[in-house]
């Protein structure tokens, strides 16, 4: 049986091949990406621990990204369905308007520590691409975002913003056109071209590095979260839900991470889909099987063949058939428990904590929302409930104003 091991970081519990619970994650790649990975997994090593770096970081975290993010009551929600207390954690009002900024800016303080001057990335929803173009204007770099044709055609406010900070996005039009693909494409350019560019992958997937580069990034998320909730509370409350939505799993992983320890329970609500449909982006809620995808051994949604199967979400940012190692290992040691929330759930979750509420969730964690929109009502007034409110909607209004014929902020 897979345990969790106290005491330890979350993404230093694997073994000597980087594999967690022996089963998940790992470095499945080609010969010519070990030097840089050995690189970039040295140096990473050793800033975690140069007081200089950490202070750097911690300086922009506050005058860049204006943390703390807010932590706030949501009295109408939680009048409206009776049960839980439920809060949320807005981190939205991080600059650019979600979770990824963590991420891209300690990805770009390390390409400067390592002489680089061109940086590339994934991205789903945009919110990834947006940020990285974001952090690379800010320190100088040079900016490539590799996107599917289908995300760029649904997540338009996101795309002006990548272009405006003078990035290039590379049209990924191989495959299903989404994330999955522009992860893929981002990977090979880096093959022949890691020389002279950093890699930033958009979330806790891919080579071990990436997974721990990201996870240590967002954890800043939880640091500033059992802080507030102890001032909020005097200690940690004993019946706590931190509820977050789960695509790649780079907000879920930060969310959590400062509460491994503790006896908080631990919720991840992946992409259910369409409810009239067959397909999801749900793979550890539908029970998919153990597969290599970019470079790391998941649970992966396949076909009959066992080749990546197809997803739909209308969460770009969700809309992903793999899920981070992490969460792997956090399901299996039954750590966290996963499910899932509709595409129709999600949208009227959106509807209705927008109209209670002064946030407006994007897509993505308007899948946490119905969760705790679902089970607030069956549990007790002693019980506390934080939802990560990680992204805005404004990035997601085309697709609002169509499904629900307007979008109002």
């Amino acid at each position: 049986m897979i345990r969790i091991k106290r005491g330890i970081p979350l993404i230093d519990q694997h073994n000597k091949k980087f594999m967690y619970g022996g089963k998940f994650g790992g470095n499945f790649i080609p010969e010519t990406l070990k030097k840089p990975i050995d690189d970039l997994t040295k140096l990473f090593t050793k800033l975690r621990k140069d007081k200089k770096f950490l202070k750097e970081r911690d300086y922009y975290f506050k005058n860049y990204i204006g943390t703390p993010t807010p932590f706030i009551k949501l009295e109408n929600l939680t009048d409206h369905l009776g049960g839980a207390q439920i809060y949320a954690k807005v981190v939205s009002e991080a600059n650019g308007g979600a979770h990824k900024i963590y991420n891209a800016t300690v990805h770009c303080l390390i390409a400067k520590r390592a002489g680089k001057k061109f940086i590339i990335g994934d991205t789903g929803a945009g919110y990834a691409g947006k940020m990285l173009s974001m952090a690379a204007k800010k320190f100088g770099l040079k900016c490539k975002i590799f996107m599917g044709t289908k995300d760029i055609k649904r997540q338009r406010p996101n795309v002006r913003a990548i272009k405006k900070n003078g990035a290039e996005i590379v049209a990924v039009s191989t495959g299903s056109q989404t994330l999955v693909d522009a992860v893929s494409e981002c990977m090979r350019y880096w093959v022949a071209n890691n020389d002279t560019t950093n890699l930033c992958v958009g979330s806790t997937v891919g080579p071990n590095i990436f997974i721990k580069i990201c996870a240590w990034s967002t954890a800043q998320i939880s640091r500033e979260l059992i802080k507030q909730i102890k001032e909020e509370f005097g200690k940690l409350p004993n019946r706590i839900k931190l509820i977050n939505c789960v695509g790649g799993g780079s907000s879920a992983a930060g969310f959590w991470n400062e509460f491994m320890d503790t006896d908080a329970e631990f919720i991840g609500v992946e992409a259910g889909g369409p409810q009239n449909s067959s397909l999801h982006a749900a793979p550890l809620t539908n029970g998919s099987k153990i597969g290599i995808l970019h470079g790391a051994a998941q649970y992966v949604i396949q076909n009959k063949e066992g080749q990546i199967g197809s997803t739909e979400s209308i969460s770009a940012g969700l809309d992903y058939p793999g899920i981070s190692p992490l969460h792997c290992y956090l399901k299996d040691a039954k750590r966290a428990k996963y499910t899932s929330a509709s595409d129709e759930e999600a949208l009227h979750a959106y509807q209705l904590v927008s109209k209670l509420e002064n946030i407006s969730p994007s897509l993505e964690p308007s899948h946490a929302f119905a969760e705790a929109i679902k089970i607030a009502p069956k549990l007790k007034s002693t019980d506390i409930i934080v939802v990560n409110s990680c992204g805005d909607s404004i990035k997601d209004k085309d697709i609002i104003k169509e499904r629900l014929g307007a979008y109002n902020r």
